[in-house]
């Protein structure tokens, strides 16, 4: 392979040849453009324009061989972009069992007070304000269970759904139902529920 010389990049270019010819002698021209391809792959400390120019930079490449790295690069890129992109969902699902945790310390208080849970009817309005249905709690907490003066609604500014007993049998159960606010669903329309959040 020719090396271009000058008087500034001599060096430079001596190395560029010693170490591509080094490559080339692993095993094949395509493994030698994937190696490339690795170390210009975009990320997060790299532009696109450095990247070209890096590229450019590069001595001794033909235009298809700079074809095979662009194509190997946006293969990568398309396998990290949606990684990505479902970052705030997931940080979404986070949230939500970080609340559903949050208002089952605020059950817990409550039962500690008054004996028992508050009733499906109850809802989760007995943590911020004294029931005055069946059964009336006998030392409620003046201020209510929750540092909020509102219960929380979900990530998707949905209600969360509480039940006691719960269908299952347990005293009760917290049920975010995801993006799309509907029971069921799998992926990021999966339900959120604190029985699920115990086995974690």
């Amino acid at each position: 392979m020719k090396t271009v010389r000058s008087s500034e990049f001599g060096v430079r270019s001596e190395r560029i040849k010693y170490k591509w010819s080094g490559i080339m002698g692993q095993g094949s021209g395509l493994k030698a453009l994937t190696l490339c391809a690795l170390r210009y792959a975009p990320c997060p400390h790299r532009t696109l324009r450095s990247t070209l120019y890096a590229l450019r930079s590069t001595k001794g490449f033909t235009l298809i061989e700079l074809m095979i790295v662009i194509v190997i690069i946006g293969i990568l890129a398309t396998l990290l972009v949606p990684r990505i992109m479902d970052r705030p969902e997931e940080a979404r699902r986070i949230k939500a069992k970080t609340d559903i945790k949050t208002i089952e310390s605020a059950l817990k208080l409550y039962k500690l007070d008054n004996g028992g849970y508050p009733t499906t009817e109850q809802g989760l309005q007995a943590l911020i304000k004294k029931p005055d249905t069946p059964p009336i709690p006998r030392k409620w907490k003046e201020g209510g269970y929750l540092e909020s003066t509102t219960v929380p609604k979900d990530p998707w500014d949905n209600p969360y759904y509480f039940s006691s007993p719960a269908t299952d049998g347990k005293d009760y159960e917290i049920i975010s139902y995801g993006s799309d606010g509907e029971p069921g669903g799998t992926g990021k329309n999966a339900d959120i529920s604190s029985k699920d959040i115990e086995k974690e």
